[in-house]
Order: C-alpha cells, then sequence, then structure tokens
C-alpha cells in the first residue's frame, strides 16, 4: 500500500488490504423460524384431542389425549423418578451396545483398503444386512433370555452395518495423491493406513455414528417392547397394558427427544474435531 493510500474502513495496516467480513446478525423471523413448525402441531394437536374429539365420540380422547395431559403424565413420571430409570437403561443399553459394534471400524478400514478381503467379506455381510434387526429378536430372547445382553445385541446389529458401510466408503473416497505423498516421504503402509487414510475417512466414519446410533436407537425400542423389563420401550408396552395412552406418548416423544440429542452432540463433537470438513460444519 502507498503512502498516500487511504486505508479503507473494513482493513487494517498490514492486514493485506483484505476487507472484513461482518456477519449479518439473525433477524427475528430467523430466530422464530424452526420453532413455527413445532408451535403449529402441537397447536394442532391440542384442539383436535381437545375440541375435535369430543364433538365425535367423548371416548376417542382416551385414545389421543391432548398434549396438556401428556404434560401432565411426564411431569408425574419425572417426579416420581421413573422417566430417569427408564430413560438412563435405554441409554445404558445403547452405549454397551455402540462399544461392540465400533470393532465395524477396523473391519471396515481393512476391507476397504485390502481388495481381496473385501471380496471375501462382502457377500457374507451383504447377505446378513438386509435382515432387520427386529427378525432377529426372537433367535436373541432363545439365546440369551430376556437380559440386557438380548437387547444390545439387536442394538449391536442396528449400528454395525450403516457403521461398516460407511468406513468402507470413506476409505474408498480418500484422495489417491493424499496416500502417493505419504509413500513418496517414506511412510510405510501402517502408516499410510492409520495417518492418512483413516484421518481422511473420518468424516465419513462420523456419519456412519450419527447414522448407526440412529438405527440402533430404533432397534433398542424395539427390542425392550418384546424382551425387557425396564427401559423407555418397555414404559410404552406396560403403558398400552393398562391403556393410559398418555404415558405412550410420554415415551414416545422422550425417545425423539434423546435421539436428536444424540445426533446433535455428535455434530457439535464433530465440528470441533474435524473442522476442515465441510459436511460436518453444515
Amino acid at each position: 500500500m502507498s503512502a498516500g493510500a487511504p486505508v479503507s474502513a473494513g482493513s487494517s495496516p498490514g492486514s493485506g488490504d483484505r476487507p472484513r467480513i461482518r456477519r449479518k446478525s439473525p433477524s427475528l423471523v430467523d430466530r422464530v423460524a424452526p420453532y413455527t413448525g413445532l408451535v403449529l402441531f402441537f397447536g394442532g394437536w391440542q384442539a383436535v384431542s381437545a375440541w375435535l374429539l369430543p364433538r365425535i365420540d367423548p371416548n376417542l380422547v382416551t385414545l389421543m389425549p391432548p398434549p396438556t395431559e401428556v404434560l401432565q403424565a411426564a411431569w408425574e413420571l419425572i417426579r416420581n423418578g421413573q422417566l430417569a430409570k427408564h430413560f438412563w437403561a435405554s441409554l445404558q443399553r445403547e452405549a454397551v451396545a455402540f462399544l461392540y459394534a465400533s470393532v465395524a471400524i477396523p473391519i471396515g478400514l481393512a476391507m476397504g483398503w485390502f481388495r481381496r478381503l473385501q471380496q471375501m467379506l462382502d457377500p457374507v455381510f451383504e447377505m446378513l444386512r438386509p435382515i432387520p434387526p427386529i427378525a432377529w429378536i426372537p433367535l436373541a430372547i432363545l439365546w440369551f433370555g430376556i437380559s440386557d445382553f438380548q437387547n444390545q445385541f439387536i442394538i449391536f446389529l442396528g449400528i454395525f452395518f450403516p457403521l461398516l458401510l460407511n468406513t468402507v466408503a470413506g476409505v474408498k473416497n480418500v484422495e489417491p495423491n493424499l496416500i502417493r505423498a505419504a509413500r513418496c516421504l517414506g511412510a510405510n503402509q501402517f502408516a499410510v493406513l492409520w495417518k492418512v487414510v483413516f484421518r481422511a475417512a473420518l468424516p465419513q466414519i462420523v456419519t456412519g455414528v450419527r447414522v448407526g446410533l440412529g438405527v440402533g436407537w430404533m432397534a433398542l425400542v424395539a427390542a425392550e417392547l418384546v424382551g425387557a423389563t425396564s427401559g423407555l420401550g418397555w414404559l410404552i408396552s406396560d403403558a398400552r397394558s393398562v391403556l393410559r395412552t398418555d404415558i405412550i406418548l410420554v415415551g414416545m416423544i422422550s425417545i425423539g427427544i434423546a435421539g436428536l440429542a444424540i445426533d446433535q452432540g455428535l455434530r457439535m463433537v464433530a465440528k470441533r474435531l474435524l473442522p476442515w470438513s465441510l459436511a460436518m460444519t453444515k
């Protein structure tokens, strides 16, 4: 910059004359918009359950209680500690099953890196993958009985295959020039696989974790509906037997909120650990 050149308002001397990018603060409409759908949904539900259904048949309100009654049931379960107890039981099963299913990451790395190994294992996994985890419940009960391990086995199946497929895809999509550069610098096979391939595939692996945990959470509820003595799925099944539809809806909404919280937590962690990935910053 010449001595007589003026300094622009958005730059400072020595900054390379790069103007500062000022982010526009979100307007009130932008802040409210994400919650508009929820307000309309619960408002419509309240109107139908409290006003329309009683005019058609008062007994229908028992089958679809309004949100106000669901909130009362939720407060009752929170106050006596039952909701926290069943939520914690389900979360523990999901966490333990995820630890077991994490074996899909090294298997996926090996399958994506060694072509012969993928040729050997791919037909086996592709035959097992289309079988829904729910279809394994009768066998799981016969093998493991009504136990936490039976539920963890069903969740394991829900998490394992999405995690495996995304890991393999992540390895296959690594930029070849990165591998060539590492080898030119003298990296051995293990160093290339660990320091280059694994780290480059991490965004895809994290996507597999997100998908797998979502599928595993759904499989968990199905397993608890059939073979468990605690958990959110069991809470729903027990409430059905005594026609407490308000508690059923509390369990369902709790499952949805928990799934959303798990996914949002993973996204926040991914943004911290993988700042270079555009997919993780969206």
